[in-house]
């Protein structure tokens, strides 16, 4: 999927969101952005630091993907390697992918998608149709038309997510960050409100043909209401006959071999569809990243970059 105007995850905004974790690098080209950050152990201060990249968090979304390998090939020896994950809408063919990043593009997690052309509540799992219906007696569900007057309630509503399963790194966002993503262009908020108090909301950016959910989140109180069947199948009815796909993202990727984690239950039970979003990266700079390793004792193993195992994103 190549975007005419960015919106969502290719907008300038929202990488300028992310700027605490790097410095946002603009793909003329293809219309992407990366994050620039010094390697480890850097001074970031110094004009002779190394520096890398790594896409915007959960995606790497790009206006023109056929000219993405442009964009990093003109990045040879600036920086010494750069790493994302694929919007799988957007450039989901592995061979492709290899053309743009020949060091490593592997399956990172199946996204759970509705193609809404043959997606039909009313064929949901007994479960699924229970829960979303006991929930929705109790909470009503509105599509807010200013997403940004909403910035007080969602900041605490992610305070606890983040809490709850203890958030750390680019995952927890930060105050600012929701006051850029919440103005972003293609930003949709459903909010869910019960005896006059939100309990709980969903945020989704809407790109072309997909709307993609972004976050949700709920309190206490929403959680005790099983909220979030409320908002997701309020979600397919407002979608349907404005996009084509939803993609619902992936499940937590926790759950040992064999065995799936609630969340992955959660999203393939609204789901008709899956596609793959690939980890992707590149070595910019081979003769600085071999030093690296070598400098470090480090083997070229299946990390990438190597040198970042162990850290946060």
């Amino acid at each position: 999927m190549n975007l005419r105007e960015p919106v969502g995850y290719a907008h300038p905004d929202y990488a300028a969101s992310l700027a605490g974790f790097g410095m946002p690098r603009r793909l003329p080209a293809s219309g992407g952005f990366l994050l620039e950050r010094p390697l480890p152990g850097a001074d970031a201060g110094s004009a002779s630091a190394g520096r890398d990249a790594m896409g915007c968090y959960p995606l790497l979304a790009c206006l023109d993907w056929d000219r993405l390998g442009e964009d990093l090939a003109a990045l040879e020896g600036k920086l010494v390697s750069v790493a994302a994950v694929a919007d799988p809408f957007g450039l989901d063919d592995p061979d492709r992918l290899r053309t743009h990043f020949p060091d490593r593009v592997i399956p990172f997690k199946d996204h759970f998608v509705a193609d809404l052309e043959r997606h039909d509540l009313a064929a949901l799992s007994r479960h699924h149709r229970y829960y979303a219906k006991r929930a929705l007696a109790r909470a009503g569900i509105e599509v807010c038309a200013e997403p940004s007057q909403h910035l007080d309630e969602w900041t605490d509503l992610y305070a606890t997510l983040c809490a709850r399963h203890d958030l750390r790194g680019i995952q927890a966002f930060s105050r600012g960050a929701f006051e850029r993503q919440l103005r972003v262009p293609g930003i949709v908020m459903l909010r869910a409100r019960h005896e006059g108090t939100t309990v709980g909301a969903h945020l989704w950016y809407v790109q072309g043909e997909v709307a993609y959910s972004h976050l949700a989140a709920a309190s206490p109180r929403g959680y005790d209401l099983m909220v979030f069947y409320a908002l997701y199948w309020a979600a397919c009815e407002h979608f349907r006959g404005r996009v084509r796909f939803i993609d619902f993202g992936a499940g937590a990727g926790l759950a040992a071999a064999g065995e799936e984690d609630g969340l992955t239950r959660f999203k393939r039970g609204w789901a008709n569809a899956t596609r793959t979003a690939y980890f992707c990266g590149r070595i910019l700079d081979r003769a600085r990243y071999a030093k690296i390793l070598s400098d470090r004792g480090l083997e070229d193993g299946g990390y990438f970059p190597a040198y970042r195992k162990g850290e946060f994103a």
